[in-house]
């Protein structure tokens, strides 16, 4: 593919083809130029291997298939961007389908236990990455999400997958593609030290030596600061708003970031927050506004909730068509005058 749409980043903010994001917006005083908001959708590209919860999946008119979910998101995408987003997160080992869920046992993997990447992945993410060129938007891309990195049997795999992730990007051109090496590498999920934050600066210096200006980073948990070797290695950096219960909580994690002696004056992006509040004075979203850090929509279906509700649980409805996704994307339309 050749990339129509190139992001960068210059200082603390992010650029499209040479140009800040969101070029001299500010809204009620907090500047937008330079943020990269987005929305999570870490499910968009995933499968479930397992015959024991596929089922589970299924649409109310047939079974679960993953190369529908696919396409209805990529049909979803051009809307979303009329609506001011600029980003969207996708994981190719996905996320909880359930939104939160202790144990996970479908088997959603865009690995083999080699590390080799699944062609039918593949072929998904390149559509995704495609389509969201073509829409002028990133794609902040997942490689590992910790539930799922058992399927991988150990280190050699975990460095196969990621250099198979950059040499697809590579060998396509893409030029719209953010690395997000690992979600939530803080916590005790993950089934091999080097995703885990202690050693998360090996894979970012891996992908950096062997690509070509990929964007690198790895994200932490929800009101966690990322440890001092991932801020001295990523290009910017990831963090969460969940179980982050205040909007003060949301400014204290960005000062935290930045206050660490490794900053280097990167953007702060939260790719995750299940906060909402869009209508109320404060709220998480806005609070991450006003210290100057991009912030990232997580929306599952709770119990008792419909089809339309939630962008992370399966199967998707990838509209804009309940309450909360209209408020979020209601809101991202006024605040980036879109």
């Amino acid at each position: 593919m050749a990339g129509a749409t190139i992001i960068g980043i210059k200082g603390d903010g992010f650029t499209i083809n040479g140009q800040p994001t969101y070029a001299g917006k500010r809204w009620r005083a907090h500047k937008i130029e330079g943020l990269l908001l987005n929305s999570r959708m870490a499910n968009a590209i995933i499968d479930d291997e397992n015959p024991s919860t596929v089922g589970i999946w299924a649409y109310a008119d047939g079974p679960w298939d993953a190369e529908r979910s696919t396409r209805e998101f990529i049909a979803q995408l051009p809307t979303y961007r009329a609506h001011g987003l600029l980003a969207v997160s996708v994981n190719l080992q996905g996320g909880s389908p359930q939104g939160y869920s202790w144990n996970q046992p479908w088997i959603m993997s865009g690995f083999a236990a080699d590390g080799a990447l699944k062609p039918a992945y593949a072929n998904r993410l390149t559509n995704v990455l495609e389509a969201a060129d073509r829409s002028g938007m990133a794609v902040i891309l997942g490689c590992f999400y910790g539930r799922q990195t058992p399927h991988l049997k150990d280190e050699a795999a975990v460095k196969r997958a990621v250099g198979e992730v950059v040499d697809l990007l590579a060998a396509r051109g893409v030029s719209n593609a953010l690395i997000e090496i690992g979600n939530e590498v803080d916590l005790p999920w993950f089934e091999h030290d080097i995703i885990q934050a202690p050693r998360g600066h090996e894979l970012i210096e891996l992908v950096r030596a062997r690509s070509n200006g990929l964007k690198i980073s790895t994200s932490f948990s929800g009101g966690a600061a990322p440890s001092d070797n991932v801020i001295a290695a990523a290009d910017y950096l990831l963090v969460h708003g969940n179980h982050v219960e205040t909007p003060e909580g949301i400014r204290r994690v960005v000062s935290d970031t930045r206050a660490s002696k490794a900053y280097r004056g990167q953007p702060i992006v939260f790719n995750e927050d299940d906060h909402y509040d869009f209508e109320g004075k404060d709220n998480n979203f806005r609070a991450a506004l006003s210290a100057y850090a991009s912030w990232g929509f997580f929306d599952y279906r709770r119990i008792s909730e419909r089809f339309t509700d939630g962008y992370q649980s399966l199967p998707v409805d990838w509209g804009i068509n309940s309450l909360r996704k209209r408020a979020f994307f209601g809101y991202l339309k006024e605040i980036t005058g879109s």
